[in-house]
């Protein structure tokens, strides 16, 4: 059973290998967009069905046009940068849902939900930019799979130690050690750096836009604020610091207006 599970493992990640044309990676995803979209799609659906969608607003239609200015960004870049048809499968959708979470999300395909919670902290068209980009960046990177696909391994792991071990004594410490180990060295790092890439392809794509990536760190300003400092630290959470980011966002910030200038875009709002 051990050698059929570590043979099943290896041939997965053998074809379980898709580049990421924004960072160059070679990234893990064993579900394809065939698999992944329709799901995703469906639950999206389902959420809205769910939940008070804000519709005909000045703030709901300003989600709508922000959203749709920063995936016309990304298509250009993708096109220009060789990838064209990437988006083909894609169908992007944005909604503004009235909860006090200070939140938006994004799912596999293009489903945007940002909540009104966020809406104060973002101020104004810029500030929802930021999120925008950050929220369609994790779709455009396959943020989802990637997570789905680590969370696979993760159990794999777990099944192939508890049937190498034989003594119930010993398998009980293995699970201790692996649940915590898998998480804090492995799971919490992968989805911060997800985190990471996303803050750096959303700066690039709200630039393309038209839109100041220099506003982006005072975004995270004004979230840390809202935070009142209350975070856990940040090898335990599933999100940099608010202090990595701004830190991070303020360095990339002139690189995004840079290749911004490449598709002639000279002056940002």
């Amino acid at each position: 059973m051990k050698k059929i599970i570590i043979t099943i493992l290896v041939l997965v990640l053998a074809v379980a290998c898709k580049t990421n044309p924004f960072t160059g990676k070679s990234t893990l995803n064993f579900y394809p967009n065939s698999q992944m979209f329709p799901m995703a799609f469906s639950q999206y659906d389902q959420f809205l069905e769910e939940n008070k969608v804000v519709k005909g607003t000045s703030e709901a239609q300003m989600i709508t046009k922000v959203g749709q200015r920063i995936a016309t960004a990304a298509e250009r870049w993708l096109d220009a940068n060789g990838h064209p048809g990437y988006l083909k499968d894609y169908q992007w959708e944005y909604n503004l849902v009235d909860d006090e979470t200070v939140n938006a999300w994004c799912m596999p395909g293009g489903k945007i939900v940002f909540y009104t919670g966020i809406l104060p902290i973002a101020q104004d068209e810029t500030g929802i930019a930021v999120v925008m980009g950050h929220e369609v960046a994790h779709a455009l990177a396959d943020h989802g799979a990637q997570r789905m696909s680590a969370s696979t391994l993760q159990q794999i792991g777990a099944v192939a130690g508890n049937v190498a071990i034989k003594d119930d004594q010993t398998r009980g410490l293995f699970n201790q050690a692996y649940g915590v180990g898998s998480q804090i060295g492995v799971m919490l790092p992968f989805s911060r750096n997800h985190e990471t890439e996303a803050d750096r392809i959303g700066l690039q794509i709200m630039a393309i836009a038209g839109y100041d990536p220099s506003e982006a760190a005072e975004l995270w300003k004004r979230m840390k604020a809202n935070s009142g400092g209350q975070a856990p630290p940040e090898f335990l959470s599933t999100h940099p610091s608010n202090d990595t980011r701004i830190n991070n966002l303020t360095a990339w910030a002139p690189a995004a207006k840079q290749e911004a200038r490449k598709f002639g875009v000279t002056s940002f709002k």
